[in-house]
């Protein structure tokens, strides 16, 4: 595992299309802002997890309609969805935060 340092507002690039920004520090909460292509999947870990499980739980499709269990959200596989904190989006738009900070 590669540990790194970062402030808000540094990023890490993971290859050459995906940049993880960390947005805000609050106590022993990490705010983060991941930017990718839309053909990466970006899961939370526990989604993921969930999704892994349903996946093998559903086993070959069975003559009916396969479901596409890449497309299920979180609450469809029975993992809470995150909550809205008011913050607004993940990945804010470069300037705008500090444009409503000056407000």
């Amino acid at each position: 595992m590669l540990v790194l340092t970062r402030r808000a507002n540094q990023s890490i690039m993971i290859g050459q299309d995906i940049v993880v920004t960390v947005l805000e520090v609050r106590g022993d909460q990490v705010r983060i802002g991941i930017k990718a292509p839309r053909d990466i999947d970006v899961h939370r870990e526990e989604v993921f997890d969930v999704l892994q499980h349903a996946k093998q739980a559903a086993g070959p499709p069975s003559g009916g309609a396969p479901r596409d269990l890449d497309k299920l959200t979180p609450t469809e596989v029975g993992s809470p969805a995150p909550e809205d904190n008011g913050a607004g989006p993940a990945q804010p738009e470069p300037g705008r935060a500090a444009a409503a900070r000056r407000k």
